[in-house]
């Protein structure tokens, strides 16, 4: 009998093509991408979360430790830039997903703003180490899900657009667009517009003329929206700076000027620079536990659902709506955030600009491996990175501010008060106390009491009312005399 493939006898399917070991380890072919696809997901990826290696060094350089003690500009960008390349590049390696990581935009504001000021540098830093270890713990131990299931939806969702506000407020005031009205003008009013009630000098303008283009582009759907407002406004004030000679002080930390160099050699003396048990000293027990329960609350949330999300975008779920390998994605997570901590970038966490790389159709790893190793080469471009003020970077805090609330809000229960109220007070209260820990308390005693009040008592997790009773220890400790 003849092998010959007869009408009667169909030919033999070829056999599909030898796959290379990059794609058998990425699985490229396997989720339905291709290695240009998984390219173009990470070019795209770093250039619509570029915006990272200016305003972390911004948030974190502006403040000052218990000592009036402020971290160098230049170590900042090497700390960020180093960290996000090192998590990142871990993502796709062992994580093998699209998603990229750098230094949390919340989550650096609590270090700045309410670690700091309470204790030194080195132990601040060692506070978010110890909140991903903590991280590291929770999920090795199957506990991470667990957690998460215990904040109602509408309650983390308003966690996260108080985060979004608090976020706005700060680039508001470091762009000098509102400022602090003093407190000898004895007035009721907190904030006003600009240095004296309104807006005048070039700085500011440089900052209204970003917030219009980075908005506009967006709207527009430009990839890399924020980054290109970045770059352009950059330019702006380099120009304005070199005709108008303006006093260095109108622009706070960082003059527009063109370095003689645009390379340089990074400065790694942040790495190490952190304390473990440090900050406990200066704080106490219980507030120092309150901190690094607000540093892994900042990153536990947000990460968990830019994780779900990202894969939900990325078609990475299976049938029954899980997502396959997530204990390792979520390993890397908390190193990502013990990994900021030890090189004093603050706690790095996922980045919800991965979807850019996902539209672009990257499915895999090797999305991420392209994006860290774009930020590695962005170790030895300090000089331009350090020469972007913030009027120029700020604008990207009224955009992030503005994509949480209104990626966030429509989630939230607003029939049921008992949830509604909750996720209401978490979201004002950061900024109107200038506190991410006061949001979170607040939000979580509210929901406690009223859940009681309403007779449903029953429907909150244990964990929940523990949280609680932390928390209004916490507040009454001035009262007690234990602060």
């Amino acid at each position: 009998m003849s092998s010959t493939a007869t009408a009667d006898t169909p030919a033999p399917t070829p056999p599909p093509a030898e796959r290379g070991p990059l794609d058998r380890y990425f699985k490229i072919s396997e989720r339905g991408s291709t290695v240009a696809r998984e390219v173009r997901g990470g070019l795209a990826t770093f250039f619509a979360m570029a915006y990272i290696i200016v305003l972390n060094p911004i948030i974190l350089g502006g403040a000052k430790d218990m000592y009036g003690n402020q971290l160098d500009g230049g170590q900042l960008v090497t700390a960020t830039v180093l960290t996000a390349a090192f998590s990142t590049l871990l993502m796709g390696v062992i994580g093998n997903v699209p998603i990229a990581l750098a230094a949390g935009l919340g989550v650096n504001t609590v270090v700045a703003l309410q670690l700091a000021p309470r204790m030194a540098w080195p132990d601040a830093m060692g506070m978010v180490v110890l909140a991903g270890i903590v991280v590291m713990l929770l999920v090795a131990t199957g506990l991470r899900e667990r957690v998460m299931n215990a904040v109602p939806t509408s309650l983390r969702k308003g966690i996260a657009i108080g985060i979004g506000l608090f976020i706005l407020l700060i680039g508001l005031v470091d762009s000098g667009f509102v400022s602090r009205i003093p407190d000898a003008a004895n007035t009721t009013v907190p904030l006003q517009l600009g240095s004296d009630g309104h807006l005048n000098g070039w700085p500011v303008l440089v900052f209204v003329l970003g917030a219009l283009l980075t908005l506009a582009l967006i709207i527009r759907k430009v990839p890399g929206a924020i980054l290109i407002s970045i770059v352009v406004m950059t330019v702006v004030a380099v120009v304005i700076q070199a005709i108008a000679d303006l006093d260095p002080l109108a622009w706070g930390l960082t003059v527009p000027e063109w370095p003689g160099n645009p390379v340089a050699t990074p400065d790694f003396g942040l790495l190490g620079e952190f304390s473990l048990f440090g900050g406990f000293e200066k704080v106490g027990i219980l507030t120092g536990c309150l901190f690094v329960f607000t540093v892994l609350l900042s990153c536990f949330f947000d990460a968990m659902g830019t994780i779900l999300g990202v894969g939900d975008e990325a078609k990475l779920m299976d049938a029954n709506g899980n997502f396959p390998g997530i204990n390792k994605v979520l390993i890397v997570d908390g190193i990502a955030v013990a990994a900021g901590g030890a090189t004093s970038a603050s706690a790095n966490t996922c980045f919800v600009e991965s979807t850019a790389g996902v539209g672009e159709g990257a499915r895999t790893g090797l999305a991420s491996v392209v994006t860290g190793g774009l930020f590695a080469v962005a170790l030895f471009l300090t000089p331009l990175a350090t020469m972007v003020p913030s009027q120029a970077a700020t604008p990207a805090l009224l955009a992030v501010g503005f994509l949480i609330l209104a990626g966030s809000i429509r989630d939230i229960d607003w029939s049921d008060f008992t949830l509604a109220i909750p996720a209401f007070l978490a979201m004002v209260m950061m900024p109107f106390t200038y506190s991410i820990t006061n949001g979170i308390g607040i939000g979580f005693i509210a929901f406690s009491v009223l859940r009681l009040a309403a007779g449903r008592g029953r429907e909150v997790p244990p964990a929940m009312y523990a949280v609680s009773a932390v928390f209004v220890f916490y507040y009454a400790m001035p009262a007690l005399g234990l602060t």
